[in-house]
């Protein structure tokens, strides 16, 4: 049987190949990278690399010849939908059996620009009959690292969110689950995978705790937020992202409940104060 996980130098592929390799030979997993210089780590790692870039179809096509099983990691916005369709049509011509998709939380009724992308490449999945599961990430922990550290450094934790709630969990659980599945799990074709959802609130409390540090902590319009990202470091333009990403959280587009995320890991999620302090260690 082999393996391939795509976006494999980055955080969540990097996670899920580790897992893979607690439960398979090395020669039977493979990591797609976009070239040999990307793909030296994971060799010297033991794994085997596979060079392709998502735009380009042909290179898609040779890069999963004799994949059983693929972990497709969701690419960068932009032009996704066509990027994501040669990895579907590559899939199908290689005659892969299996395709474990990282999605977005609730996408077949989310509004967020982000979820689009993500409904048609289901969907394109779902035409091809290539079994599947869908992971339905919600939001990484790591991803609210620019205002921590921002709160770290200049004692304030600012965010734009209002009320709105957010099922936090490390990136590392959610490439667990990507691996089981991968692996055979018996899972369902949809994974609804949700921490427990939480206001920003909770959140900076949770950082108080794990770090012994006061600070305040400021429910901002969208110009403080951004200007606060801004002085800690961040370039205006990213931080114009991060405040598109607040909307969706003040919008309750990630306020999904939902057991399947600890049910297929078999255990609870680690705590927001534990994870904070693992990423912060």
């Amino acid at each position: 049987m082999n393996y391939l996980v795509t976006v494999a130098t980055g955080g969540f592929g990097g996670y899920a190949l580790d897992f893979l390799k607690e439960s398979v030979s090395d020669s039977e997993i493979y990591a797609l990278v976009r070239s040999e210089e990307k793909g030296e780590a994971l060799k010297k790692a033991g794994f085997n690399t596979r060079i392709g870039d998502y735009a380009d179809a042909e290179s898609m096509k040779a890069a999963l010849k004799g994949i059983d099983r693929l972990l497709f990691v969701s690419g960068a916005p932009g032009n996704r939908q066509e990027e994501h369709g040669n990895v579907v049509d590559a899939a199908n011509e290689a005659g892969v059996s299996y395709i474990a998709y990282t999605s977005f939380a609730g996408a077949d009724h989310a509004t967020s620009p982000l979820a689009a992308d993500h409904l048609f490449t289901e969907k394109r999945i779902e035409e091809s009959g290539i079994p599947h599961t869908f992971l339905r990430n919600n939001w990484y922990l790591e991803n609210e690292m620019p205002i921590v550290q921002a709160a770290l450094t200049d004692d304030k934790f600012v965010y734009a969110a209002g009320n709105g709630k957010t099922g936090w969990a490390l990136k590392r659980e959610y490439a667990e689950v990507a691996a089981k599945a991968l692996l055979g799990e018996d899972f369902p074709a949809i994974l609804e995978l949700s921490g427990k959802p939480v206001t920003y609130e909770v959140l900076a409390q949770a950082l108080k705790q794990a770090t012994g540090k006061e600070f305040d902590v400021v429910n901002s319009d969208d110009k403080g937020f951004v200007a606060n990202l801004a002085a800690s470091g961040l370039p205006e333009p990213v931080a114009e992202i991060f405040l598109s990403f607040q909307y969706d959280i003040k919008n309750d587009q990630l306020d999904v409940v939902s057991a399947d995320f600890e049910k297929a890991l078999g255990r609870p999620l680690v705590s927001l104060e534990a994870g904070f302090k693992e990423l912060l260690a």
